[in-house]
């Protein structure tokens, strides 16, 4: 089979070249030397049924073939060197072969399931870049890093989201997670993405972007209880944070809080937390009418960078049940060295201190986003305007 699935390959490799055919090869000599070198009453050469099976293992479908047929000879040639009152005869020689064949209906059997789990990890691959879709260099003028790590290693995505939109009025950001986990997550975060993706393009009022957001959580809920998918996924919310870097202030931001753990400003001259703001999650907006959201601008140096992180960092726990202490952590570590507040070092130092701090344990999906204006060009020039 084409290759026998890439996965197999990478399970013993030396150089880069696959040695899985040496252990069988070494059991099948083994055996035959074994049995060569002990008394006719003491015979071991039925034993090379295990070396199918073991290459079944390991091996791809035509290897284990070849080792099944390796077994049967060798089983012949050895048999038959003994004199006649020593050799096992016709059972033995029918149990390598049968041997011989389930290892191969085995091995092809784990081929298969090894090739639909690639087919499914290229899926969930495709998924994470389509919700979480890859963001250039310098996208929209601004320096920007992010870690993205999903609480479900095989899932590899979930209900975390963020983005950066450029367009005509400037550049806006959006960084959230939707409350609960599995694909409901993921269809309510793709919807948010979408549409932030065109309101942040063409809307020239951020508190607009904002309502429109709002009405697509509720929207997003309406079709999934018209489905009949009622119960968690029709009554999911999202927590956010949306930012606008406005072009004619190019030294402040205008900040959007949705229930969601206000951004750090992270600086050379220290670190703070900005308000928690007025706005309830995503889809919860309707319990308390008064109007859309209000926007805040909040003035940034230059060098400043917005933090924003997800509940897989603000709830991780030690083994004391002890959550991470991020504001503390970071300006001990920018106090330490200003350079830390550089959003790839930011988010690689926040990485680093969040996983150790929990064990490598992750509770919650974790969403690690900084952004700031670049050093030197506070107007954000070269924005695309895709």
């Amino acid at each position: 089979m084409k290759g026998d699935v890439r996965s197999r390959g990478e399970l013993l490799r030396v150089r880069g070249h696959s040695v899985a055919w040496a252990p069988p090869l070494l059991l099948l000599i083994g055996i035959t030397v074994i049995d060569f070198n002990t008394a006719g009453e003491f015979r071991m050469i039925s034993w090379v049924v295990l070396v199918p099976g073991i290459a079944a293992a390991i091996c791809g479908v035509w290897g284990t073939a070849v080792f099944a047929v390796l077994a049967q000879l060798n089983y012949l040639l050895a048999d038959t060197s003994y004199p006649n009152r020593y050799q096992s005869g016709l059972p033995d020689f029918i149990l390598v072969g049968v041997g011989g064949v389930l290892a191969v209906l085995a091995c092809a059997v784990r081929v298969r399931g090894e090739r639909l789990m690639l087919h499914m990890r290229d899926i969930a691959d495709t998924t994470r870049r389509t919700v979480l879709r890859p963001l250039p260099v310098d996208w929209g003028g601004l320096e920007h890093a992010a870690v993205y790590l999903a609480s479900d290693v095989e899932a590899r995505v979930g209900g975390d989201f963020f983005d950066i939109q450029p367009g005509p009025h400037g550049t806006r950001v959006l960084v959230g997670d939707v409350q609960g986990k599995g694909l409901g997550a993921v269809e309510a975060a793709a919807a948010l993405l979408g549409t932030f993706r065109e309101a942040g393009y063409h809307e020239a009022d951020l508190t607009t972007v904002a309502e429109r957001l709002e009405v697509r959580m509720v929207r997003h809920r309406g079709h999934i209880k018209a489905l009949g998918r009622g119960g968690g996924d029709g009554n999911r919310f999202a927590t956010a944070v949306l930012l606008g870097f406005p072009d004619d202030d190019t030294g402040a931001v205008d900040v959007v809080v949705f229930g969601h753990e206000p951004p750090l400003v992270v600086g050379p001259e220290g670190v703070r937390q900005l308000p928690p703001g007025e706005a309830l999650p995503l889809g919860l907006g309707e319990l308390v009418p008064g109007g859309p959201p209000r926007v805040l601008r909040v003035p940034l140096a230059p060098g400043e960078t917005l933090l924003l992180t997800t509940d897989g960092v603000t709830e991780a726990r030690d083994p004391g049940g002890l959550f991470y202490p991020l504001a503390a952590e970071v300006s001990a570590a920018v106090a330490a060295d200003p350079r830390v507040a550089e959003p790839h070092r930011l988010v690689a130092f926040v990485r680093d201190g969040t996983l150790r701090h929990c064990g490598g344990r992750l509770a919650d999906d974790t969403t690690v986003f900084a952004v700031r204006r670049p050093v030197g060009s506070p107007s954000g020039k070269g924005r695309s305007p895709s």
